[in-house]
């Protein structure tokens, strides 16, 4: 399964010269702009097909030759122009490096630019052109049409430009956006990408119609061909502004419906390509920082998990933390190495802890799959916890199950010697410590009375004690692996404590 950004990569960078990777392509930028050149030249032309006056193929001679002359001049100008502010983004893409804010934000504005070259040359070409037919045709409205119709067809070259150029420079877009991400400070949204777009397809074609039928040159009105071309041209160039806007939005946004669904999924290694200086671009950077912000809490989740429970954890984050506990009646399990002191001078301490990894690990997989919480590590040993802070339907029987659990895991494995002591009745179990550092425990007699049957426990072939209220608790299923053994004086206790030992 790849991931949105991979995808994002391999269009980007799949487009065959629309998108180069290293630099931009020079041949592929001026052709788009000559081929936008050409869709503005072709609706000049469909709008001045019914030019007529007193001089008639005179003044149309005149007209081109002046247009022609014009051209060769602006035109090698205007690519000049062009191309100056394509060197300056070709220096850092060719260096290998990533480009400076200014650099990055010429970049940004390279199909911006390039499509306000391309009007400024039209709009001296409409001046000219139009002065031209004023002179050159008797009725002086002529030129003013010549003019309009030399202004239309800039609006749709730099329009067009526009959207060519920003399709093809959208992987150096890309490079900018991830040197320089987006602060809110937009080139061109979508709304005014749509509105280029209604301009394109709607707003020019119904202005040159206008135009050709309110001509006082030409009274009977323009000729069913002229017509039907301008419908062609207006289709075709309204069909390649629509699919270029329609892929700048659609591409990225289906690219940032897989990231979410990747993200609610439970995935956040989401990286999606900023190639959008616009609204775009900050939706995406804004996907972007939400996976990292959620990986970043899940990290902390699970460290946080790691070292206080995944019970305490969830608990801690439903329902906050704070100094304070409740009464609960639990099972305390506590299991601790026989012979640890003696086991460290013969193993030496990175064997040990090694060695104690591997016997937690025990000690974790038994209790969790029984509903319990490792409460804590004492060293060599471990407090664990039925009962608390979750409920549990059968504390007494699954701590009585995880001892045995334990200590046949623990006697497979050979490679330490433990013993378990199970108690269970009434406990305070809450958050104790400061307000700066809390830690969850559970204080009460069942607690000491588990460590010190572990004692006991230690010398015994079973090593398991459990005290006799925890085995009668217990679900009668579990009561067969215990019998009663003797009555016992606990350091600390005043009373008595019949032991159960386990079955072997």
């Amino acid at each position: 399964m790849t991931t949105a950004g991979e995808d994002v990569r391999r269009r980007l960078t799949g487009m065959a010269g629309w998108a180069p990777s290293g630099r931009l392509a020079v041949p592929v930028i001026v052709g788009l702009v000559i081929a936008a050149n050409l869709v503005g030249v072709g609706t000049v032309v469909v709008l001045l097909l019914g030019v007529e006056g007193d001089r008639g193929s005179t003044g149309r001679a005149e007209v081109l030759w002046a247009a022609a002359a014009y051209l060769a001049v602006a035109l090698p100008l205007a690519v000049l122009a062009g191309l100056g502010r394509q060197r300056a983004t070709n220096r850092w893409l060719t260096a290998g490096r990533g480009p400076t804010v200014e650099e990055a934000r010429q970049a940004l504005r390279l199909p911006l630019d390039t499509a306000l070259v391309a009007a400024v040359v039209w709009l001296l070409g409409a001046v000219l052109m139009g002065a031209v037919a004023a002179l050159t045709f008797p009725d002086a409205l002529v030129g003013a049409r010549v003019a309009v119709a030399v202004l239309l067809g800039g609006v749709v070259t730099a329009g067009v430009t526009y959207l060519l150029v920003a399709r093809a420079a959208r992987a150096v877009t890309a490079r900018a956006l991830a040197a320089h991400p987006p602060a809110g400070a937009l080139t061109l949204g979508v709304r005014i990408r749509l509105l280029l777009t209604w301009g394109l397809t709607s707003g020019v074609p119904m202005v040159g119609v206008v135009l050709l039928y309110l001509d006082p040159s030409n009274p009977d009105g323009p000729g069913r061909a002229a017509v039907v071309f301008l419908v062609v041209v207006a289709l075709l160039v309204g069909a390649l502004a629509t699919v270029l806007t329609a892929r700048a939005v659609g591409q990225p946004l289906r690219d940032l419906r897989r990231a979410v669904q990747q993200v609610g999924a439970g995935d956040y290694a989401v990286d999606v390509v900023v190639d959008d200086a616009g609204e775009i671009g900050l939706l995406q950077e804004g996907v972007n920082s939400m996976a990292a912000g959620l990986a970043e809490r899940e990290r902390l989740r699970d460290l946080f998990g790691r070292h206080v429970g995944t019970t305490v954890a969830q608990r801690a984050l439903a329902t906050g933390v704070s100094l304070g506990g409740e009464e609960r009646t639990v099972a305390a399990l506590f299991v601790d190495v026989a012979g640890s002191t003696a086991l460290v001078r013969r193993t030496g301490p990175e064997e040990m802890v090694g060695l104690l990894n591997r016997f937690f690990g025990v000690v974790v997989d038994a209790i969790e799959d029984e509903g319990g919480l490792v409460n804590k590590f004492e060293g060599d040993a471990a407090l664990c916890v039925f009962g608390a802070p979750a409920d549990h339907p059968d504390p007494a029987g699954a701590a009585l199950r995880a001892a045995r659990r334990i200590c046949d895991a623990v006697a497979t494995a050979g490679e330490v010697d433990v013993g378990v002591g199970v108690a269970c009745g009434r406990v305070w179990a809450g958050q104790v410590g400061a307000a700066s550092r809390l830690e969850y425990t559970v204080i009460g007699d069942p607690v000491n009375e588990a460590a010190r049957l572990t004692d006991l426990a230690k010398e015994h072939p079973g090593r398991a004690v459990a005290s006799e209220p925890t085995v009668l608790t217990a679900a009668p299923g579990e009561q067969v692996h215990w019998q009663a053994d003797r009555e016992v004086h606990l350091r600390g206790r005043d009373e008595p404590t019949r032991t159960w030992v386990r079955v072997r």
